[in-house]
């Protein structure tokens, strides 16, 4: 997209790091982040202010790896809250929230006489990506707390909260909840050039006016324009190669899968035979265009400039 389109946005893109932390990361508008967290939140954490804390984190002791969060933040009673805002799938991004997790955890712990009371902690990462393993849930919100063999819940003051936004599909005319608006508001702010009447609350018209590009100076517009280059860029790159290693994935899954069914069929029966075969085939099939994938994506990214290390630690794929 060249400068001329991109002057055609009026308001900014919520999946950049600028404009993630340009409306939720700032004080003088730290009610947007209090009202589109009490929507995730159950009623007794409900938020009335918090102030911002550091976004990074050290270890415990000099060696130890230290953690940088999109957002940290506190409320009065004491409830601590990581917001992280991810744009394309990590190797253990999982395991990455429960490590920053426990961060706020350990910040609580009281010098000489002390109970181990904890407030309450929660991790909220905006995805905009599915999970593999949840390809076929078509749920929006995940809540992920410490449960028991009988699922009952062991621990509920550590609560994951994750939000695969490419499952909402709501239109303008469908919004219900505030939930709902927010969430249209990731996916679409930038695609719009007014305020939808659906969006009119003081909350969202808050929102829209720190959104406007026009009213950035020079640096916060060069700042935005480097953070939407590489959203767009990473997005780009992990959209063509997804597309290239499904294409290839299946059209291998095919021919394995005749050769395996034919073979099959020779010892179980025609019929048989090809079904499992066919079964199988696409099986291998689709492991063989992920991996096709990931090689096709590290490669775009280390011809955008990432080194060898940062392309292992995003998408698990070592280059020589």
């Amino acid at each position: 997209m060249n400068a001329q389109q991109r002057m055609q946005d009026k308001y900014i893109n919520p999946f950049t790091d600028f404009g993630f932390k340009k409306l939720f990361g700032e004080e003088p508008h730290k009610e947007l982040l209090i009202s589109f967290l009490n929507t995730l939140l159950p009623e007794k954490h409900q938020i009335q202010d918090l102030h911002y804390t550091r976004n990074e984190q050290q270890g415990s002791s000099q060696p130890d790896r230290k953690a940088i969060f999109d957002l940290s933040c506190v409320s009065p009673s004491g409830e601590r809250f990581i917001v992280e805002l991810q744009k394309a799938k990590q190797n253990y991004f999982k395991d990455r929230s429960l490590y920053y997790a426990t961060f706020p955890i350990q910040e609580q712990a009281q010098r000489g006489e002390w109970d181990y009371r904890l407030a309450a902690v929660y991790t909220v990462g905006i995805l905009d990506f599915v999970f593999d393993e949840d390809r076929d849930n078509t749920d929006v919100v995940h809540t992920v707390q410490l449960k028991n063999q009988k699922g009952r819940v062991f621990y509920d003051k550590l609560t994951f909260i994750y939000l695969t936004l490419p499952r909402f599909q709501k239109t303008l005319d469908e919004l219900e909840t505030t939930r709902d608006k927010w969430f249209y508001i990731f996916r679409h702010l930038q695609e719009l050039q007014e305020i939808p009447p659906a969006l009119h609350e003081d909350i969202f018209v808050e929102l829209f006016e720190a959104a406007q590009i026009a009213q950035f100076d020079p640096a916060e517009r060069h700042a935005y324009e480097d953070s939407l280059k590489y959203y767009r860029d990473l997005k780009n790159v992990t959209d063509t190669a997804r597309g290239e290693g499904v294409d290839e994935g299946i059209e291998k899954g095919r021919i394995q899968g005749r050769q395996e069914g034919l073979q099959e069929g020779l010892q179980k029966g025609r019929t048989e035979g090809l079904k499992t075969g066919r079964a199988e085939g696409l099986k291998t099939g689709r492991e063989e265009g992920r991996l096709e994938e990931k090689r096709a994506l590290a490669q775009k990214l280390k011809a955008g400039g990432m080194t060898n290390a940062q392309i292992a630690n995003l998408i698990g794929i070592e280059l020589d």
